[in-house]
């Protein structure tokens, strides 16, 4: 259960709201709805991308590099290098690392580019199965599928939550693979006491508009290793040391000055909305931990979970569907919605049952298929109230014990 400080966490228990539900006629719990995302834009950060404008300099820039040393300093790595979003992080981390041909394990749960990726750089995905408590990579069944032909293992800090590093580095270490961790929805993880960018070959990052710290667009990767950086950096801009001169094939993937300065105003608070963030989830798992059946997100031994997404687990069988044709979870998810708590799908399906990876001879994995089942995310923001909290206790409570097999 995640802590904030050493006070303890106090929060009412739901209130099991009688009446029918929102979807059958009832009134629904929260009114306004909560939604599951807020995306909030401040005044500073207005200023900060104005100051660029009114300067007429918009491609990469001073608040570019201003950028990357603040994300050093918050993350525990040697060298941040910007660029346009977290799937160009990616591209650039996976293209020093390994070869065309070479199998990479993979998560069989997590965000497509984490996949689609490593075949973009010609590499082989061998996707892996989750761990069933923590959602991140199984070292063990990672572990059964090392080849010859292995090169690199790329585990996902899902959600927020750090994935089991000791035990991935560990794999890495025993068969002398390259590390990169995707950590697009993880700024601000710790494991260990140590930031996450201190581990691994490479770390990357995306600044999704819904992300933790967002620039609309733009990623980062971050790299210990002194070499690796200066690869990345020539990478990301045409492969070009100097203006007009090109030492290797390189790509456009620079982030403009106008993203990174609203990026430098949000690090200034990305500390203190994280901690927000954590205390709303301890809230939450008070409230979840009350109600039979759903079971709260679990923190990885050692980790600090930093909340990008509030994922819910949903005992398929205790619950039934309230519409023919509509899976029990998103029967939930629809009853949940109707009384004015949003909700996500992160994600409807793994990673192996998406179409261009479902081919002849592909392993499925059994636990990642049963998470696209039973998931599902609900709001945990920053933004949130204490009221606002309750009633969403109050709401899963409700829907729980009505749709209750």
């Amino acid at each position: 259960m995640s802590k904030v400080g050493t006070a303890p966490v106090t929060v009412a228990v739901p209130a099991r709201t009688s009446g029918p539900l929102a979807l059958q006629g009832g009134a629904p719990v929260a009114s306004p709805a909560i939604g599951v995302v807020k995306v909030e834009i401040t005044e500073s950060d207005i200023d900060a991308a104005l100051v660029v404008l009114k300067s007429g300099m918009l491609a990469q820039g001073k608040n570019v590099l201003a950028l990357e040393e603040a994300f050093v300093k918050a993350s525990g790595c040697k060298h941040a290098v910007a660029c346009a979003n977290g799937t160009c992080a990616l591209q650039l981390a996976y293209e020093p690392l390994f070869d065309p041909g070479d199998e990479v394990l993979v998560p069989a749960w997590s965000y497509f580019a984490t996949a689609s990726m490593i075949v973009a750089r010609g590499g082989i995905p061998v996707f892996c199965d989750a761990d069933p408590i923590t959602y991140g990579i199984d070292v063990a069944d990672a572990a059964s599928k090392v080849t010859p032909r292995t090169a690199a293992i790329a585990a996902t800090h899902i959600y927020g939550n750090p994935v089991d590093i000791d035990g991935v580095e560990g794999l890495a270490a025993k068969h002398g693979l390259s590390v990169i961790y995707d950590a697009a929805q993880s700024h601000l993880a710790t494991y260990k006491g140590r930031g996450i960018g201190a581990y691994g070959d490479a770390v990357t990052y995306s600044f999704y508009a819904t992300k933790n710290l967002t620039t609309g667009e733009g990623g980062m990767v971050t790299t210990n290793d002194d070499e690796l950086a200066a690869k990345l950096r020539l990478l990301r801009s045409h492969g070009e040391p100097q203006k007009y001169t090109h030492t290797m094939i390189g790509y456009n993937y620079r982030m403009t000055d106008l993203e990174a300065a609203i990026g430098v105003s949000q690090m200034k608070r990305l500390a203190d909305l994280t901690q927000r963030r954590r205390a709303n989830a301890a809230k939450l798992d008070r409230l979840i931990a009350q109600i039979p059946g759903l079971t709260p997100p679990t923190p990885t031994p050692g980790g600090e979970h930093v909340y990008h997404l509030y994922p819910v687990r949903l005992d398929e069988p205790r619950f039934r569907s309230v519409e023919n044709g509509l899976g029990v979870r998103d029967s939930f998810c629809k009853a949940l919605n109707a009384e004015g708590v949003g909700t996500a799908i992160h994600y409807p399906r793994s990673l192996t049952r998406q179409p261009v990876f479902d081919k002849p001879g592909v392993r499925h994995c059994a636990v990642a298929d049963r998470l696209s089942r039973e998931l599902f995310c609900i709001p945990v923001h920053q933004a949130l109230t204490d009221a606002q909290i309750g009633q969403i206790g109050d709401a899963l409570a409700k829907v729980a014990d009505a749709l209750r097999a």
